[in-house]
Formats: C-alpha cells, sequence, structure tokens
C-alpha cells in the first residue's frame, strides 16, 4: 500500500468516526471518566480546566447529570462527584449474574464436601454485599442471608476484599466504593491487612459469633485484585475435631476461588 493510500485510508477511518459524533453525549461521558479518577470529587472549576472546556459548556451537562442521580453535589453547592449510579448499573450487567451462576455449583459442591456453609460478597455502596450462599446438606445448618450487607473492616469478607486490592490504589479504589473515610480506616487496619495479603486468606475467630472460625479468601479478577471474597464460616464438629478439617475446608476454598 503506497503512502496516499494509508493516508486516504485514515482519512476514511476519521470521517467515519466524526460522521457519528454526538457532542453533548461526549461532554457528559468526558465528565464521568474525569471525576472516576477522583474519589473525593471536583469544582465546576477544576472540572472546567481538567476538560479544557468553558464553564457555560460544563454547567448544564453537569446539573443534567445531577438531576438523573450519576453525580452528587455537596451542600456546598460546588463540588461534585459520582454516585453509586453507575456501579448500581454495572451490578445488573451479565458479568455479576455470570459470576453467581458460575459460583453457585462450585459454592454447593463445597458446602456439601466440607459440611460447611460459605457466601459469596461483592463490594457496593462503602460495604460488602452478600450475593449467593450454600448451605451443608443435614438436618441443621448455619449460613449468611443473601442480600446481607456486611461492614468491609469489621468481617472476614470485607477485610480480605480490602486486603487484595492494589496497595498503589487502594485508596481511589474505597472512594469508588463509596467509603468516605478510606485513608483513616486503612491506617487503623494496616498491619492486620498486610497479614491477609501474606497468608493468602483470612483466617480469624468471627468478630459477632462465638465458636466459629470465619475462612475468608478472595475471588481474582483479571486487574490482579479481589472483585469477591468467598467465606466459610467455620464451625467445628464434636466427630472432627482438631485443626485438619479446617485446613482442608479452606484449601477446598480455594480451590473454588481459583476457579471462578
Amino acid at each position: 500500500m503506497t503512502e496516499s493510500e494509508v493516508d486516504s485510508a485514515a482519512d476514511e477511518v476519521e470521517t467515519a468516526a466524526d460522521r457519528y459524533r454526538a457532542p453533548a453525549l461526549d461532554k457528559g461521558l468526558d465528565i464521568l471518566e474525569v471525576l472516576a479518577e477522583q474519589a473525593r470529587g471536583l469544582t465546576r472549576a477544576e472540572i472546567v480546566k481538567e476538560l479544557g472546556l468553558s464553564p457555560s459548556q460544563i454547567y448544564r451537562m453537569l446539573e443534567r447529570l445531577v438531576a438523573r442521580g450519576y453525580v452528587s453535589r455537596d451542600e456546598g453547592g460546588d463540588r461534585y462527584a459520582l454516585t453509586m449510579k453507575l456501579f448500581q448499573l454495572s451490578t445488573r450487567h451479565p458479568p455479576l449474574r455470570r459470576l453467581i451462576a458460575q459460583a453457585q455449583p462450585l459454592m454447593d459442591e463445597f458446602a456439601r464436601d466440607a459440611r460447611q456453609s460459605c457466601h459469596l460478597v461483592v463490594p457496593d455502596r462503602g460495604m460488602g454485599h452478600i450475593v449467593a450462599q450454600a448451605s451443608p446438606q443435614g438436618h441443621w445448618e448455619f449460613r449468611a442471608r443473601i442480600g446481607g450487607i456486611l461492614d468491609l473492616f469489621t468481617t472476614g469478607s470485607g477485610l480480605t476484599l480490602v486486603a487484595f486490592q492494589d496497595p498503589a490504589r487502594v485508596e481511589e479504589t474505597l472512594g469508588v466504593w463509596g467509603v468516605s473515610d478510606a485513608a483513616a480506616r486503612l491506617a487503623a487496619a494496616a498491619h492486620h491487612l498486610q497479614d491477609v495479603r501474606a497468608q493468602g486468606a483470612r483466617i480469624e475467630a468471627s468478630g459477632y459469633l462465638v465458636g466459629v472460625t470465619d475462612l475468608s479468601v478472595p475471588v481474582i479478577g483479571h486487574r490482579g485484585e479481589a472483585i469477591a471474597a468467598l467465606t466459610c464460616a467455620f464451625i467445628e464438629h464434636p466427630e472432627e475435631p482438631g485443626p485438619q478439617p479446617r485446613i482442608k475446608a479452606l484449601e477446598a476454598l480455594k480451590a473454588v476461588a481459583r476457579r471462578l
């Protein structure tokens, strides 16, 4: 292909892209993208500076995004931040349903073989939300409720989600999740989070129930960070005393997480 033919092909691609431009939509998407990089939000002047547009071009678009619930404005009136609406929309998207659909049979198998319950937790609106659960077969069960809400810094699932984020951007990630005091909470839990990362799981007595040991492992996404946490609230059976059943359950739980 000659140089003139290459230039002609490039011009055709550029023309095709320009043909379907929607400037107002582009501005709105630009605002969402720039706010997504700022956990604490930006003032209108800062948004104008970031995007290189005039204040009048930004103002109406911001007001529409606020009205539709995608952006919030603080009570002072001039600092804007993303709401969780985009995240809520994304959780309706097939990937979450696909994760649950793939997880459920594996979790059911774990619960049956280990004779322990387990549940799957994802982050949403500053908390961990239980989106799937499996119970052992038998006359009794101990289980977490689907739809239950867990604190990210006082539960095994929450701490596992936080521990397996990129340390370089964990504060930003928590801001996206909706945690407003991320820096202070991370500082308070720093040593514990480091220990969890080092052992590849969190194994601690439950902070809510006596006699229960939380076994929590991360489900790692394509960026190498936890997109979910898989937790077994381990209860010791009288006929199987000692640490071996718990160790076996932890290894089985890790295997499920790896398959997911």
